[in-house]
Formats: structure tokens, C-alpha cells, sequence
């Protein structure tokens, strides 16, 4: 049974679930939470994030811990929600959940799962509750993922940017550029938010080769999810393996694409090898670039988030199954020719 929080809250907790936080905190396990969080209909190129959520969703077993007020929170007539018609009489309605859960890893380590659609108002009150519950719940790391479009090719290891106060968890990757105005986002917000307070935060984003931007890329939830066990030490076995099989799946799909003769396709992603090589070697002998203007710019990158969130809102929100615009150096996409 939800108990209110408070009148004017936009969620409530759930007392059995608050109940077994409780237990957690006051036991062996009680040294603080992680906190993952991630929410659809934002940035999430090759849904990379949204793969991960899915399946923890899934396959883990959880107790829901405090669920949000989509009425108040969620734009319906934006992002319809699903209903089922039978024969003739509806049956079934997809009511949109935006909760907290506890979850526990392959280790029994119990950890916190924040997810639903992101709110589309009330960002600022939605942001306070999440503070409010990291300070109850007493959440020692809050962290978030997605992907975002960039001109990299599928063919070289997926890269990282880390961000936050806590970068330092994903070591090894260089800042791309010193500062950038782009959409903002639920998410962002709370680890400013939460930055602010005084608590730790991590953000990582993946990046996705903008040819298979919008379509499911498992290669770079797969890094995510390494990043994740390796900054917070949770273990996600089964999520792991299950990506990487799929990861095996597309990479044999888009390399079966390019072996058809796809010239576009072929001339875009040998393009981006060479240049990635360029920059590769360029870091290897000390320097940050092997020739100027290979790091996509600011404006660039923000034109790439612009366009990107454009083409999901002109298809509904949804993630379709076509080419992704263009890359974050400026390249062009390869029109239909993502993998499906």
C-alpha cells in the first residue's frame, strides 16, 4: 500500500519496499547505495541505456521502494499510452511507471534502479524528490547512462565520456572539449542538482556510430554496463552475456550490409576508421589530435543532439530502425542502412 509522502509531493513510498531499504541500511550491507537511474525519452542513441534498464527490469528481482506521479508528471497526449482493443470493448491499458526499486546483484549486493518515462514538467520539483530520496535512502553514488550519436565507426572499440563529480571511476578518457550547450534533460539536471549538494554523482555516455544511432547498438550498453561493475563494483553477469550475444548479432548484420556493396555505407565507415586511427595514433605520441578540426566542436556536437531528439520526436519518440542523421563531425548518415 503507497503511503504519502507529503501533500504536495510528486511521489509516494512504498512501505514494504521503504521497509527492506531500511533493513539494508541497518545491516551488513549498510556502507550506502548505489543508485542507477535512467529514463526514456531523452538521448539514448543505440538505446543503450534503455537495453541495460530493460533487462534489469527484466531478469532481477526487485521490490519497488517509491513510485512518481506520472499523472502529474507525464505529457500524455505526447507520448500516448498503450491501450489493448478486444472484439469490442478495450481490456487494457499500459500505465506509464516511473518508480524506485531495489534491486540486488549476481552477488546478492543490493543496489537502487530509478527509471519510467522522463518527466516532461515539473523537472525542478521532480529533480527535489530525487534529492529527497538520496538523502533518506542514504545513496552513497547516484549514476546515470545513455548514448549519443558520434562519427565513430562500429568496427574500433566503443568510446566513453564520463561526467559528474566522480570521473575518476572511469579512468582513461579525455574530456572532448571544454564546453558545449545542448537539450537539456531530467537527468542531467538531477546530477547537477545533486553536484550541488554535495553528493557524489557519475555520468556516462557511450558513443554510438551515428549510422546505427537509432537502432538498438548492444556494443555500447555493454561498455556501459563494464563501466558500471568496475566504478561501483556490482556484478551483472547475466545482463553482460546477454548483451554481448547481441552485440555478436549486429555487428555480424552491419558487417553483412557492408559486404552487399552499400558504396555510402562503405565509403562513411572507412572514412571514420582512418580518422580514428589518426586520432588513436595522435594520443599515443602525446597530442591530442593528429590534424585540427578531427574533435567534433561544441556547436557541432550540440547541432548532433539537436537533430538527433528532433527525428524521435517528428517519429512519435520512438527509436526507429532507419539511419541516424549525421555524425558529431559533421558526417553524413547512411541513410536507411542501420540495422534493423
Amino acid at each position: 500500500m503507497l503511503e504519502s509522502h507529503s501533500g504536495q509531493s510528486v511521489y509516494a513510498w512504498d512501505e514494504s519496499g521503504l521497509e527492506a531499504v531500511d533493513a539494508v541500511i541497518e545491516g551488513p550491507d549498510g556502507a550506502g547505495l548505489v543508485m542507477l537511474y535512467q529514463f526514456e525519452g531523452f538521448m539514448d542513441a543505440g538505446e543503450a541505456g534503455e537495453q541495460i534498464v530493460q533487462r534489469l527490469r527484466e531478469t532481477q528481482p526487485y521490490e519497488t521502494v517509491a513510485r512518481f506521479d506520472t499523472d502529474r508528471l507525464v505529457d500524455y497526449r505526447a507520448r500516448r499510452p498503450t491501450m489493448t482493443f478486444r472484439r469490442d470493448q478495450w481490456v487494457s491499458y499500459d500505465t506509464p511507471r516511473l518508480d524506485l526499486r531495489l534491486v540486488r546483484d549476481a552477488t546478492g549486493v543490493p543496489f537502487l534502479l530509478l527509471s519510467g518515462p522522463e518527466p516532461d514538467v515539473q523537472w525542478e520539483s521532480f529533480t527535489a524528490a530525487v534529492a529527497e530520496i538520496t538523502e533518506r535512502l542514504g545513496v552513497r553514488l547516484a549514476l546515470n547512462f545513455h548514448g549519443i550519436p558520434m562519427g565513430v565507426p562500429h568496427t574500433r572499440p566503443v568510446g566513453l565520456t564520463p561526467h559528474g563529480t566522480r570521473t575518476d571511476l572511469v579512468p582513461g578518457h579525455r574530456p572532448l572539449f571544454e564546453e558545449a550547450e545542448v537539450p537539456g534533460s531530467a537527468a542531467g539536471l538531477i546530477e547537477m542538482r545533486l553536484a550541488e549538494a554535495g553528493h557524489d554523482v557519475l555520468g556516462i555516455v557511450a558513443h554510438v556510430p551515428h549510422y546505427v544511432a537509432r537502432s538498438p547498438y548492444p556494443d555500447a550498453a555493454l561498455v556501459i554496463v563494464e563501466a558500471v561493475t568496475s566504478a561501483t563494483g556490482l556484478v551483472l553477469p547475466d545482463i553482460a552475456h546477454a548483451l554481448r550475444n547481441e552485440a555478436l548479432k549486429t555487428q555480424n548484420e552491419i558487417e553483412r550490409q557492408l559486404a552487399e556493396g552499400d558504396e555510402d555505407l562503405v565509403a562513411v565507415v572507412r572514412g571514420l576508421e582512418q580518422q580514428y586511427d589518426a586520432m588513436a595514433g595522435a594520443e599515443s605520441r602525446g597530442s591530442l589530435v593528429a590534424e585540427p578540426g578531427e574533435l567534433p566542436s561544441a556547436d557541432e556536437l550540440g547541432a548532433v543532439f539537436e537533430r538527433f531528439l528532433a527525428e524521435r520526436e517528428g517519429e512519435g519518440g520512438g527509436s526507429g530502425a532507419g539511419g541516424g542523421g549525421g555524425g558529431a563531425d559533421g558526417s553524413g548518415g547512411s541513410g536507411g542502412d542501420s540495422v534493423n
